[in-house]
């Protein structure tokens, strides 16, 4: 316990030497925030990269900034890797691996790819997890936690967001991507999901020998998407590439609510005719309300229907419950008006979701996890559409999706079961109708009905009526207690105080002291 004390203050003495290095008493900017980050190491880079899609809680600017955020960084030596290996099987590296490659194919925070051949010759990608990131993490975590309070980012934070809140999400998000074995799971359950998708492909994982820290998968060769000359000299069309990771990008979100959350270039390559999907580290979930909410935003967006639009982001997002509606629909009108003047192929999807965030984070509604996430990978998937051509818009394809051209008889089935489900509950409602009238006008007789009456925008006011009631309460108190001290002081109670009995004289005090409150509540604070 002591050495991680210890450790502790040494992580805490570097980050103050840091931010001490970066002026921090002199202000922040975005650019400043994202180099102190990078200083600072692995857990506030990734907190940075989680920040930056998040601009329903963070000014746009700095999100914009914290995009660049580095991500290679220095690889493991060659003994550090095999170390790691041995400790994870029990055993030497040769007694699995037949050849084991020491430059590695990438190398990030967490963990770094090398190539390598099995006992049986199949050739492997493995991923190995750094030495101690988990404890690291961890230990900045706290750090963070603890300093919380004493943080002033009220340039950066909306006031809808707390930061305790950001780093329990980071922390989720971190745990889960540290824990290969929910990789493997997660390249499995996508698997599944795609098997039925001709031209989509998953690198086969070998669970039997994959650890929490060490994930082997099988090696995928092939072409990167950007690689335009080989794919050309291949005889692969780049607008036919576009159309169909567009539509199984839109398959993963409306169908299947389970969807990559990192769908950039170096994630994605072409073997065999088929669109191989890399690195499952980050997916993110939606269940069936979201889905069915964000079919909705798709189709309102569609039909430029900003009614619906700003019902689908207050059902969406989380806050407090006193936005105010009409500045908010006003906004969305303007955002709409922008794009009205263009055609449905025209429209840059991953612009407007940002800057449907970002009005969100002007009224401070923060929105759930799933859909930040869903944000994020919309921008990096209609980027990387947009390299391999132009033309194919993921909005269009969208609309197509959830047409005619979408529904698939497991959608079509799902649709009937939810219909017939609102079917008979509209009719169980129906044939109850009667009776609840019936038991309306009773009470209506009897006098008994309350109605409970909530007004838009009304926060307010109600809240100056309940504080003018509040002091209409203490005038009142006031005024009972010097009328009961009065007639106290027409007894001969004891004990007593200057010749007046204590009770009264008590209850004297007490009337003046409510006086003087409310005297300086009403002139000096109203």
């Amino acid at each position: 316990m002591k050495n991680e004390a210890l450790t502790s203050k040494r992580r805490l003495a570097q980050i103050i030497s840091i931010l001490h290095k970066h002026q921090i008493t002199r202000g922040i900017d975005p650019v400043k925030l994202r180099e102190i980050i990078e200083d600072l190491g692995p857990t506030f880079v990734k907190i940075g990269q989680l920040m930056s899609s998040r601009q329903d809680m963070f000014s746009k600017r700095y999100c914009d900034e914290l995009m660049k955020l580095r991500t290679q960084v220095a690889p493991m030596d060659t003994d550090t890797v095999r170390s790691i290996l041995e400790s994870e099987y029990g055993c030497r590296a040769e007694e699995v691996f037949l050849r084991f490659d020491p430059q590695a194919l990438g190398s990030a925070s967490i963990a770094q790819v090398h190539r390598a051949v099995l006992l049986s010759g199949e050739e492997v990608v493995i991923k190995v997890q750094r030495p101690h990131i988990y404890e690291r993490m961890e230990r900045d975590i706290s750090l963070l936690r603890r300093a919380s309070r004493l943080l002033n980012l009220s340039d950066i934070f909306s006031s809808v967001i707390d930061i305790n809140v950001l780093l329990d999400e980071f922390w989720e998000t971190a745990k889960q991507e540290m824990d290969f074995i929910n990789e493997a799971n997660f390249m499995q359950r996508f698997a599944r999901l795609n098997e039925g998708v001709r031209y989509i492909a998953v690198p086969k994982v070998r669970k039997d020998i994959s650890t929490s820290r060490v994930l082997v998968m099988e090696h995928i060769d092939g072409y990167g998407i950007d690689e335009y000359e080989s794919l050309a000299a291949e005889g692969y069309d780049r607008r036919e590439i576009a159309a169909k990771l567009a539509d199984n990008y839109m398959k993963q979100i409306i169908h299947d609510g389970f969807f990559h959350a990192d769908p950039h270039v170096g994630n994605l390559r072409i073997r065999d005719g088929k669109i191989v999907w890399l690195d499952f580290g980050m997916m993110g979930q939606l269940n069936d309300r979201d889905r069915e909410l964000i079919r909705r935003a798709f189709s309102a967006m569609a039909r430029n229907d900003i009614s619906e639009l700003t019902e689908v982001i207050l059902t969406l997002g989380i806050h407090d419950g006193t936005y105010d509606y009409n500045r908010l629909y006003d906004d969305m009108e303007k955002l709409m008006g922008a794009y009205m003047t263009k055609d449905l192929q025209e429209i840059d999807l991953g612009s407007a979701v940002q800057e449907i965030f970002t009005i969100a984070h002007r009224h401070h509604i923060s929105m759930p996890k799933g859909i930040s996430m869903l944000a994020r990978g919309l921008v990096s998937a209609e980027s990387t559409i947009a390299l391999l051509d132009p033309t194919t818009n993921i909005i269009t394809t969208a609309i197509n999706y959830m047409g005619d051209g979408g529904l698939d008889p497991q959608q079509l089935q799902d649709s009937v079961k939810k219909l017939s489900r609102s079917t008979l509950d509209s009719l169980h409602k129906t044939v109850r109708i009667p009776s609840q009238l019936s038991q309306t006008l009773h009470l209506i007789n009897k006098g008994r009905l309350k109605v409970n009456l909530e007004v838009m925008d009304s926060f307010q006011p109600i809240y100056l009526i309940d504080k003018l009631v509040n002091k209409l309460i203490m005038c009142i108190v006031a005024a009972a207690l010097l009328i009961g001290s009065s007639l106290i002081c027409t007894t001969d109670m004891t004990p007593r105080i200057f010749g007046i009995p204590a009770l009264g004289f008590i209850g004297y005090i007490a009337a003046v002291l409510i006086g003087i409150w409310m005297l300086f509540h009403t002139h000096v604070k109203r």
